[in-house]
């Protein structure tokens, strides 16, 4: 038999391939952040030293998983653990995970509330596909990870709240109130992606009790409920005086309407490990668990059976914990206090103090100035001479849907070292002198 080889492969015309591919997928735009990370790969491979804050992943030398859950997966491999796992998941990850937030979050739910997937990603998609019809609406903020992209997706309208940089570019009740009479699915992200902020405590009950209050309102009226997505992905990275609070434990009447989901991910540094978990009332995860079965989201079935062992020993979990918190925190610090150090030598310089997550929010007021004669008019284009100039590589704030050009950038820790970083502000600092 002759194999064609890949120069004898006409697959004619690309451009009318696409114009025959759905409405929806050509109407997606892809991942913002991955076309940066592209060029970021392209300049280190050319030699050029690059300071890279742009991706949402650990550098796994710096960030290596938790020694025990490494030995267990290896250990479940070894005993044969490689079939299909139950749709809704392990039984002892399941128990697990439900011991887990009651223990860490002081919510405890029954073993029929928790499902288990392929990390956070399938069970945001899911959220969106088993709640919104096409033509619902969604209410985020902004800036918000991807939001706006499974709105696409679903067909659904979205009500975009612009956060204030002095909420931490976090959502209030008092921006989403007037919007949620007409609402199908709220989304909340404490601690944030990508504004390293969390939602006070307090805020978020009044947003859970707000929700409450809504829903008996349309249950008079018999109508669909209002269902609040509460992702809690980076929970355990949580610093200074911020603290992190699960909507159902402050209002424990929210818990027919709260979808919440978590992971090992950014907790455990395992982002390609892919385990992750939703908690939600039993209704609503048996419609997600057969959806996510079409799907195929799975976790593999040893890294279940290890994460299960993991979660459980407390003793382990706590000391991997403090020392990653540790490293993520000293990281985010030396960012914060260079910046922090040129606004105040009167560079034009903003930055919000990391209260989570693994990202700093920063302003740079370039727009309307040049550099070497050449007008600066986008956040594209400081990016652009953040790279080029100063060998640092971030993320714009119209990644994550926000439209204006007001210089706001997430920068990301978890790839980058402490001499990444100590080498790097000089070149910027340098660069905002620079500028006139």
């Amino acid at each position: 038999m002759t194999t064609a080889t890949s120069n004898e492969l006409d697959f004619g015309n690309a451009t009318s391939l696409d114009a025959s591919l759905s409405d929806n997928v050509r109407g997606l735009k892809g991942s913002e952040i991955l076309k940066i990370a592209a060029s970021v790969r392209e300049m280190i491979a050319a030699g050029k030293k690059v300071c890279n804050l742009t991706v949402g992943d650990f550098n796994s030398k710096q960030f290596p998983i938790p020694t025990g859950l490494r030995e267990g997966i290896a250990r479940a491999l070894q005993n044969g653990e490689t079939n299909y796992p139950p749709s809704d998941g392990v039984l002892s990850l399941r128990k697990a995970v439900a011991d887990y937030v009651a223990r860490e979050f002081g919510v405890r739910y029954p073993l029929e509330s928790v499902l288990i997937a392929a990390g956070a990603r399938p069970i945001l998609y899911g959220t969106y596909r088993c709640v919104l019809n096409p033509g619902d609406t969604v209410i985020y903020s902004l800036p918000s990870w991807n939001n706006n992209h499974y709105t696409w997706i679903t067909q659904a309208k979205a009500i975009e709240v612009a956060a204030h940089e002095k909420d931490g570019f976090q959502p209030t009740l008092d921006l989403l109130a007037p919007h949620l009479k007409n609402a199908n699915l709220l989304c909340l992200c404490t601690p944030s992606n990508p504004t390293g902020t969390l939602i006070a405590p307090d805020e978020l009950k009044r947003i859970s009790e707000a929700v409450c209050e809504e829903n008996v309102r349309r249950a008079k009226a018999g109508k669909r409920a209002l269902f609040m997505m509460h992702d809690q992905v980076y929970a355990s990275l949580v610093y200074g005086n911020a603290k992190h609070a699960h909507p159902v434990a402050l209002v424990p009447e929210s818990a027919p309407w709260v979808i919440s989901l978590d992971a090992i991910s950014k907790s455990m540094a395992a982002t390609g490990v892919r385990v992750g978990w939703v908690t939600a009332a039993p209704a609503v995860v048996a419609r997600m668990r057969d959806f996510l079965g079409h799907v195929g989201a799975w976790a593999p079935r040893a890294e279940q059976v290890a994460v299960a062992e993991f979660l459980g020993n407390t003793e382990a979990l706590g000391k991997f914990r403090g020392e990653m918190d540790a490293k993520v925190k000293a990281l985010l610090n030396a960012l914060y206090g260079g910046f922090a150090a040129m606004k105040k030598s009167g560079l034009p310089v903003e930055c919000v103090e990391p209260q989570g997550a693994i990202y700093l929010s920063l302003q740079l007021k370039l727009i309307g100035k040049t550099f070497k004669g050449k007008k600066i008019a986008t956040n594209a284009d400081i990016g652009a001479l953040l790279l080029e100039e100063a060998g640092m590589a971030v993320v714009p704030f119209q990644a994550f849907g926000l439209k204006d050009e007001t210089g706001w950038f997430r920068l990301s820790v978890g790839a980058v070292s402490p001499a990444d970083i100590e080498q790097c502000l000089p070149r910027v600092k340098a660069l905002l002198e620079a500028v006139k």
